[in-house]
């Protein structure tokens, strides 16, 4: 049985952390099932708990932009980066430094790290007091919609995981931008928290990354990602009597037998935050199917449509 631990835990949680036990614990984003990255062996337990292909790489989460020195090579790019937009929802793929003491396997192999500073208190606390870069995907089966609170967790990993940090839903409840800036042209591998235009405004003009299902160079990056277990219809402007509807805007098509907004005044930062949830909430075997209404490709609508689109692929 998993232990569910409460804000008053953290002091548990980093020392099951530093033994190679797995802990789940909030971000802003999603919730995370963090492994102290310096651990070949509780690196690979992620992998097995997640049933995660191993040549998908993890996200390495520090505490503070200076412990990225340490793991990777910054340059002024990176910096500027990292200077507005961390702690938040932002991972920069960068070139490993030589020093870097985090298992190969959470980089899959490659040569360079993926990493981001979280700015949710509860996983801060838990990086200061567990003292150790956490490597943490999202804490569900691989392919799986991603959790936003603990309960989400917990129906799928309860048992094969340590612990879960209960912090409540998350406040953005849609994963990390990743961007790489490793070479020359930086390059958005996922949509995520922080808008393109955003990053554009920052560092000038950014490439977006082709699909390459047999080699991601980022979590998030399968073509099939993210999916219930009903099938998704996107942009549907009808519904059929037995399907459940995702919507968005002011009107909605009548006729289903369940409908969840994901933001009635159009919202796209409104219906990300939704998002997973609302997923989750209608997977269930009495919907033939989940209808979506389209959502605007701006903002952080280009990374609800990202992951829409792959928890259509079946």
């Amino acid at each position: 049985m998993t232990s569910r631990l409460t804000t008053t835990g953290i002091e548990r949680a980093a020392g099951l952390l530093r033994a190679g036990e797995l802990v789940a614990f909030p971000t802003e984003t999603v919730y995370g099932l963090g492994a102290d990255a310096s651990n070949d062996r509780a690196v690979a337990a992620i992998f097995a708990a997640k049933g995660r292909p191993q040549f998908n790489p993890l996200i390495i989460h520090v505490l503070k932009a200076e412990h990225a020195a340490s793991l990777v090579r910054v340059d002024e790019r990176a910096a500027l980066l990292m200077q507005r937009f961390w702690p938040g929802p932002l991972s920069l793929v960068l070139r490993r430094a030589p020093q870097a003491k985090v298992s190969l396997l959470a980089s899959a192999g490659l040569d360079t790290l993926a990493l981001r500073v979280p700015a949710h208190p509860l996983a801060q606390e838990l990086l200061r007091v567990a003292s150790v870069p956490i490597a943490a995907p999202s804490a569900n089966r691989s392919g799986r919609v991603s959790p936003t609170t603990a309960e989400h967790v917990l129906s799928e990993l309860d048992g094969t995981i340590a612990a879960v940090i209960d912090g409540g839903p998350c406040r953005i409840g849609i994963e990390s931008t990743v961007l790489d800036v490793s070479s020359l042209k930086p390059l958005l591998l996922r949509p995520g928290g922080v808008s393109l235009e955003l990053l554009e405004a920052v560092i000038g003009p950014i490439e977006v990354a082709a699909e390459n299902p047999t080699s991601p160079r980022s979590p998030g990056m399968l073509a099939s990602h993210y999916a219930p277990s009903l099938p998704l219809r996107l942009r549907a402007t009808d519904v059929e009597a037995a399907e459940a509807l995702l919507a968005f805007g002011g009107d909605a098509p009548s006729g289903a037998r369940k409908t969840l907004w994901l933001s009635r005044r159009g919202d796209v930062d409104e219906a990300a935050a939704n998002l997973f949830a609302m997923l989750r909430a209608l997977d269930r075997p009495e919907f033939s199917a989940i209808a979506v209404m389209s959502i605007p490709e701006r903002g952080l609508g280009r990374a609800i449509n990202d992951r829409l689109k792959r928890a259509a692929e079946r």
